[in-house]
């Protein structure tokens, strides 16, 4: 396929940030692909896509989340029956470098610095895609503002696309889901149960899947969410103990306090005296 090369400042005016389409694509390939010279995120808000690029294709359904580099040449065609609907952000080289080098630890290697053949694509489970809609929906009619774009791909990072999990490209669909959807305390409650029912397949399948991805079972990775989520309580509220428990669905104490030390390196009542802070009282040396 032939390439051609898009240019941010025949999108937007020198004093705007970025540029936002929402669009139908067309249901076959254009005369060209393309790359450009900056980068670009983008959602499929419905339908489905052929996306080729770098000598691949994927085909993309809804929910599916992109982050588009410089050198990425790629175009899409719509499924004929279905058609797709997709949500495009354009934003300056620059914006990504700044992130990049502010937040390397979170963004080193990932999102729009990844370094790999192909971009990084992320499946978003149903709550998190609601949330990708709407935050793009916010910055559809929002000012141009270097700002806004900011926000809108901080939050895409650290409250979209960014799940405490060690899912690869290489992921069903269907499991990626279920690894997101455990994020919920509506799912991480009911531990490895949560995620093999939200996955929807035999337990003996969720199970292999699980180990051969994330390289814990089912059990295992719920817990060192479960274990995450009370150690940001701990650190953050003044919460009891007990009810930190609670909140985390576990039943037993003994195997939460076996389970926090192991991933926290501590018990739980040293963790929070480690951690938290009073806001309103000066720290002592």
């Amino acid at each position: 396929m032939r390439k051609t090369t898009f240019n941010i400042d025949t999108y937007i005016a020198p004093g705007e940030a970025f540029h936002f389409a929402r669009k139908e694509l067309a249901k076959k390939f254009p005369e060209a692909a393309h790359d450009h010279d900056f980068f670009e995120v983008f959602l499929i808000e419905s339908g489905q896509t052929a996306h080729w690029i770098n000598q691949t294709t994927q085909v993309l359904d809804a929910g599916q989340l992109a982050f588009i580099r410089p050198n990425d040449v790629h175009a899409f065609r719509a499924d004929r029956a279905k058609g797709c609907q997709i949500i495009n952000v354009m934003f300056r080289a620059e914006t990504a470098m700044h992130l990049t080098s502010r937040y390397s630890e979170t963004i080193a290697g990932r999102f729009f610095d990844r370094t790999g053949a192909l971009p990084d694509l992320h499946t978003l489970g149903p709550k998190r895609f609601v949330r990708a809609v709407a935050v793009a929906e916010q910055l559809q009619t929002a000012d141009r503002s270097l700002a806004l774009i900011e926000e809108f791909l901080l939050v895409l990072i650290n409250r979209v696309a960014h799940p405490s999990s060690r899912v690869v490209d290489t992921t069903p669909r269907w499991f990626a889901e279920a690894c997101s959807a455990a994020l919920s305390p509506d799912v991480f409650r009911q531990g490895g149960a949560g995620l093999i029912e939200t996955a929807g397949r035999s337990h003996e399948h969720v199970c292999r899947t699980c180990k051969a991805i994330t390289g814990y079972t089912p059990s295992e990775y719920v817990n060192r969410i479960r274990i995450s989520h009370a150690a940001q309580l701990l650190r953050s509220s003044e919460t009891s103990l007990q009810e930190v428990i609670e909140s985390c669905g576990f039943d037993n104490i003994s195997y939460f306090y076996r389970l926090f030390r192991n991933q926290m390196g501590g018990t739980p009542k040293a963790y929070r005296l480690a951690h938290q802070r009073d806001p309103f009282q000066q720290g002592r040396d």
